[in-house]
């Protein structure tokens, strides 16, 4: 009960027939798993799962999670815990990441924390006075989808100029390919481009530390946008800690400098000097720390 991951393997996804086996095979895992370590029903005090798309909370439920290839209502809860008995909790991915952060990792030694994951897109999680933040209608914690830009980049959900399209590893590899048609010097990270070689956010950042100029200059505009979305959300809610996590923050000191230096440039003195711009230190185990500490939640709740 104290977070530490005692058994831990990985199944493929398998969206195929929309997404219709992927409930059924985690479970057939889990079950297989509990034979194989010689566990019961009882030995658990339930089953937590983040995952992407739109999470309805109490009724168990998922909606269009398009990575999955959910495009309808997912009843996952009723599923498993048809399968497997147990009691079972079900959020968000990037809000079960916020709360893994927040009971072992970066924001442990805090009631205020903001988590923000730079990934393939741009989550978040909020979490006040040590409570997760839903918002009215699910939506609370969508940081990717603050707009940076006016009229910027033509984000997915249909905006221009989400922090998403600018510091997330496709957003990085954006403002790459749009500062390369205007750049002119020497740069590998030109060179690169022009010749049509594929790059990616690692590259950037790689490249930026061994003084590629537009690489470095690319790094500049990408910390630029995050730090001033972030200030954003310093300003608004003034948390402890806003901790950046996803593969993007393993460029680590180099992203997470500039960042805090725009954060800084653009926060509310109070805000400035109070809130502090931290590296996540779970990687991927975040999300699955976050949801074994949903489960652990709902069965204090029971015994309460």
């Amino acid at each position: 009960m104290d977070g530490n991951i005692l058994s831990q393997w990985r199944i493929p996804t398998d969206i195929s027939d929309e997404g219709s086996h992927i409930v059924p095979n985690i479970s057939k895992s889990i079950l297989d798993r509990m034979a194989k370590e010689d566990f019961t029903v009882d030995d658990f005090a339930g089953i937590g799962m983040g995952t992407p798309g739109s999470v309805d909370n109490d009724a168990g439920e998922v909606n269009e999670a398009f990575n999955l290839n959910w495009r309808t209502i997912q009843p996952v809860r009723e599923q498993i815990q048809q399968e497997l008995g147990l009691p079972f909790v079900i959020e968000n991915d990037a809000n079960s990441a916020a709360l893994g952060e927040f009971w072992k990792g970066a924001g442990s030694e805090a009631d205020n924390v903001v988590f923000v994951t730079l990934g393939t897109g741009v989550g978040g999680g909020v979490i006040a006075d040590g409570h997760l933040i839903h918002g009215v209608n699910g939506g609370g914690g969508e940081i990717g989808h603050i707009t940076v830009k006016p009229n910027g980049f033509l984000c997915t959900c249909g905006k221009r100029g989400c922090l998403e399209r600018y510091a997330s590893a496709t957003g990085v590899v954006n403002v790459a390919l749009d500062m390369a048609n205007q750049f002119h010097g020497n740069s590998q990270l030109k060179d690169q481009i022009d010749n049509g070689q594929s790059i990616s956010s690692k590259t950037v950042f790689f490249l930026a530390d061994h003084g590629d100029i537009l690489a470095n200059q690319v790094v500049n505009e990408v910390c630029k946008y995050l730090g001033l979305a972030l200030s954003h959300v310093g300003n608004t809610l003034n948390p402890e800690n806003i901790i950046i996590g996803g593969g993007v923050s393993n460029a680590g000191n180099t992203l997470l400098q500039l960042t805090t230096k725009y954060f800084q440039d653009n926060a509310f003195p109070a805000v400035r000097d109070s809130t502090k711009i931290k590296l996540a230190q779970l990687g991927n185990d975040a999300g699955v720390i976050g949801a074994a500490s949903l489960a652990l939640q709902f069965k204090n709740s029971m015994n309460a």
